[in-house]
């Protein structure tokens, strides 16, 4: 894989290093950005390691570590990365599509040219992997989408979406973890919970995951 760019480099302040990728956003470039951050948070003087959507951030100490050696270590090691590295888990979502659970299923059909039965059928067969856990604890961004459902968000944002809701969102589809704010086209909702502050492993899901929608039941 070491015909990828290597990523520019930014400071944020002075314990800050910013590691970018352009977009769009690839799982061969994002595991290479995962793998960077499990060297990374080896290196004396690393504090913490926040991989991001084509980007990794490195939190240092500048008492322990020299950002222009830091940065040079970060290119030097990038060509020298195996994508892949990271263990991955296959998770199975049950998805209630349309009515009540996914007011936006309509939405969705519409902008894209299709029956809401065929844009449950096309949701259900893409290969989704978690490229990024953000935004709200145990959001889970993931890449995979089949490019024709890609659906622009909502031009007005819900004050309040209900937890476990799965929802387009551009060229992404994720699940609202807890009630919150969002602009993602809602189109269906699971039973499971995405996020137990109380669990050992407070998030159902982790980034390098594989995820599987599997259509519980469809209202249209």
């Amino acid at each position: 894989m070491s015909e990828l760019a290597p990523p520019r480099l930014h400071s944020l302040g002075d314990a800050a290093l910013l590691c970018e990728l352009p977009a769009p956003a690839q799982l061969a470039v994002q595991q290479r950005i995962w793998a960077l951050a499990a060297e990374a948070a080896q290196w004396p003087g690393v504090d913490e390691v926040l991989p991001g959507m084509n980007n990794l951030t490195l939190m240092f100490d500048p008492a322990l570590a020299d950002a222009e050696a830091l940065g040079e270590r970060v290119l030097t090691t990038w060509p020298k990365l195996k994508a892949g590295a990271i263990a991955s888990r296959e998770v199975e979502v049950p998805v209630a599509y349309g009515g009540d659970e996914g007011p936006d299923l309509g939405d969705v059909a519409a902008h894209c040219g299709l029956a809401p039965d065929e844009v449950v059928r096309r949701h259900c067969a893409g290969e989704y992997v978690v490229y990024l856990l953000g935004f709200l604890p145990g959001f889970a961004f993931m890449g995979g989408l089949p490019p024709e459902l890609a659906t622009p968000r909502r031009a007005e944002p819900r004050t309040s979406v209900p937890a476990r809701s799965v929802g387009i969102g551009g060229e992404q589809t994720g699940i609202y973890p807890v009630a919150s704010p969002g602009g993602w086209n809602l189109i269906g909702r699971t039973p499971l919970e995405l996020f137990d502050p109380t669990a050992k492993e407070p998030t159902l899901l982790r980034h390098g995951d594989r995820v599987r929608f599997v259509a519980e039941s469809v209202r249209t």
